[in-house]
């Protein structure tokens, strides 16, 4: 992902109900209870460890037992330390209190509660970026009898798995945020993987490839297993016989089937909320439905330019809810005028937007009849509603609301379909079109010209449009 390029706009569940989510995962859940059982007594290494001696004893605080317990006790403890629930009091004693965060958790508001979460959030996810220790231990000192880590012949580098694994939770949240993408459905691990290994370009996977996404597969299956606990996912692991099966089929070669033996993620609510925030920290541009509601017109039509047509009318809706619908027309009306580059596609999401208002907006849309950039939408919206004594649109305005609106079009969507479809209906019903369309008083005349030369089928038609392009483009001296 590329930060200068805008993320598509997500939809947040209230903070107040992703605070409930987040005190109700198991890591932030277990990471308060150490904390209010810290006290006088309590003894943490050098590193801000809980002392093995008292491992037991927080195990069995959380009500944990069996082989992982002092394991899931101290990863909890490390949480509760990091997020600033336990405070360490004398560094040199190793004793430690209750942090002042910990009132947070139950005093605080909901954006407090995030705040927390978010630290662990980060603390778990620098967990998952290193490999398990057993791998780390590359010698055994004969004198010592203790194991040493190796890092000269160990084949990791910390910068570029903390980048992968960021790279796997971008296209995990873009998957969720997209509305192309699957949403709140899981995603099978093997494509998951394949998103970050395989080339775009590339057409077959070499079996090189292949074996590189089986091995990020396996690397990805551990660290999910981490995330699920602070509830950035929710995960259903690889099936253990597959890895213990050798002679099993790639994952990418399985059907869909059987895929979800190979792993199965989904963000949560809290974790979309999660990754939107570290997105946001690393200086991606990454909206959010509703993130405009108490800004002015003008940035609603700008903001929503480039939103999928769902997630604009979702934004425009919460927009419109808190205005009248007359003084929001004449707002949007407003805010709509314009010659630059951005205005074509500003006229269109005003448009859309209009078309959610009442007919109580009808006086702010008759205000503009005689307007040369919105007479034309506006006697659209009157004639959709029936409205009476509505003038028909001279053939200059028919002109320039046809070029302004494919200009609008092109700068949504690009060549698409729905734009060639448009523009070979415009030139079967109007066989006189490219004559006259050249000389229409609007900045985008010879780029939409151009873009009709571009995308008719039949190469007579087309190159009348390139005709006409060249025409345009010498009358405005360009």
């Amino acid at each position: 992902m590329s930060d200068s390029s805008p993320l598509p706009p997500v939809r947040l569940h209230p903070e107040a109900e992703l605070a409930r989510d987040a005190l109700s995962t198991p890591l932030l859940s277990r990471a308060a209870r150490l904390a209010r059982w810290a006290g006088p007594e309590t003894r943490i290494d050098a590193g801000g460890g809980l002392v093995e001696e008292q491992l037991p004893a927080a195990a069995q605080v959380l009500g944990l037992s069996g082989d992982d317990a002092a394991a899931y006790a101290s990863e909890a403890w490390r949480v509760a330390v990091d997020t600033g629930l336990v405070e360490v009091v004398d560094e040199e004693a190793g004793t430690v209190a209750a942090g002042e965060d910990l009132a947070l958790l139950t005093g605080g508001a909901p954006h407090d509660v995030l705040g927390v979460w978010l630290a662990a959030l980060e603390t778990v996810l620098a967990d998952a970026s290193v490999p398990d220790l057993d791998d780390l231990v590359g010698a055994v000192n004969p004198e010592e009898g203790v194991g040493e880590i190796d890092l000269s012949s160990l084949d990791w580098d910390p910068e570029a798995e903390a980048e992968f694994l960021d790279g796997v939770l971008g296209n995990l949240y873009l998957l969720t945020a997209g509305e192309d993408g699957p949403g709140q459905a899981p995603v099978p691990l093997p494509a998951l993987a394949a998103s970050v290994i395989v080339p775009s370009d590339m057409g077959e996977p070499t079996n090189d490839v292949l074996e590189q996404v089986s091995d990020a597969m396996m690397r990805l299956d551990d660290q999910f297993r981490l995330l699920e606990p602070v509830g950035l996912v929710v995960y259903q692991p690889v099936d253990e016989a597959l890895m213990a099966d050798t002679d099993e089929e790639p994952a990418s070669t399985v059907d869909d089937t059987d895929v979800s033996r190979y792993g199965m993620v989904r963000l949560t609510p809290l974790g979309l909320y999660g990754l939107r925030a570290r997105l946001l920290e690393a200086g991606f541009e990454a909206p959010a439905v509703g993130d405009l509601v108490d800004k002015g017109a003008d940035a609603l039509l700008d903001g929503t330019a480039t939103f999928p047509p769902t997630a604009a009318q979702a934004e425009t809706e919460q927009w419109l809810a808190r205005r009248e619908s007359l003084a929001a027309a004449r707002e949007l009306l407003a805010a709509a005028r314009g010659l630059d580059a951005g205005a074509p596609l500003r006229r269109l999401r005003c448009q859309q937007a209009l078309s959610l208002v009442g007919d109580e907006a009808e006086p702010a849309l008759r205000e503009v009849l005689d307007d040369p950039e919105l007479g034309g939408l506006a006697r659209v919206w009157l004639a959709e509603r029936g409205a009476f004594d509505v003038p028909a649109p001279s053939e200059e305005l028919v002109f320039w609301l046809t070029v302004d609106t494919l200009a609008a079009q092109l700068a949504a969507e690009g060549n698409s379909d729905e734009l060639r479809g448009l523009v070979e209906g415009l030139a079967q019903q109007h066989s006189g079109f490219f004559a006259a369309a050249w000389r229409v008083d609007h900045p985008a005349t010879p780029d939409v010209l151009e873009a009709m030369g571009r995308l008719h089928p039949d190469k007579k038609i087309a190159k009348e449009a390139r005709k006409a392009a060249f025409k345009a483009r010498s009358q405005q001296g360009g």
